[in-house]
């Protein structure tokens, strides 16, 4: 096994990294740690000083689960028998591994839906393109936009809002998950 990319720091007992930067008049700090790529090299600073290698790794990457997942995950932690209520829930398969990971290790993060602009003909102006915009009470208005560039929350339809609002054969164009 190489040591290739991968770091290591040396800590003591009492939770203190070793520093080698020169910097400072003792080597313990609890912030300032050096790295190591030679684990084996670590293993020798570490000899005679009551400390230990530690591998530094990058946290993992947090799976995305539905936001159906996320309420079994939650409901998953209110049972006496989790794991057996998880596997019980009726997901796809290829969604079962990421269900369990995500109950185990609570590194998850509940997806987004896809939302859209949406373009509605009318003839107003000489322009023939405008987007719906909601109002807070579900009804739907007009806005004229100025700057195509910018859309308010306001503007922005999930799959099911649009199919609620009967706007499925609307130009649409998706919002970047930034926006």
């Amino acid at each position: 096994m190489t040591d290739e990319g991968k770091m290591y720091a040396v800590k003591n007992d009492e939770g203190e990294w070793m520093s080698l930067d020169g910097t400072q008049t003792g080597i313990w700090y609890s912030n300032n740690p050096t790295l190591f790529k030679d684990k084996s090299y670590a293993e020798a600073q570490s000899m005679g000083r009551r400390a230990h290698v530690v591998e530094l790794t990058e946290a993992p990457a947090k799976v995305v689960v539905s936001k159906l997942m996320d309420r079994l995950i939650k409901e998953a932690h209110q049972k006496r028998q989790p794991i057996e209520f998880l596997f019980a829930c009726s997901i796809p398969d290829g969604d079962q591994e990421d269900l369990l990971y995500a109950y185990a290790t609570g590194n998850y993060k509940v997806e987004k839906p896809k939302r859209w602009n949406v373009k509605v003909p009318k003839k107003w102006s000489g322009d023939d393109k405008h987007y719906w915009t909601k109002e807070k009470d579900g009804a739907l208005t007009w806005a004229y936009l100025i700057n195509n560039d910018y859309m308010i929350p306001a503007q922005q339809f999930t799959a099911a809002e649009i199919e609620h609002y009967g706007l499925g054969e609307c130009e649409r164009v998706e919002v970047d998950e930034h926006d």
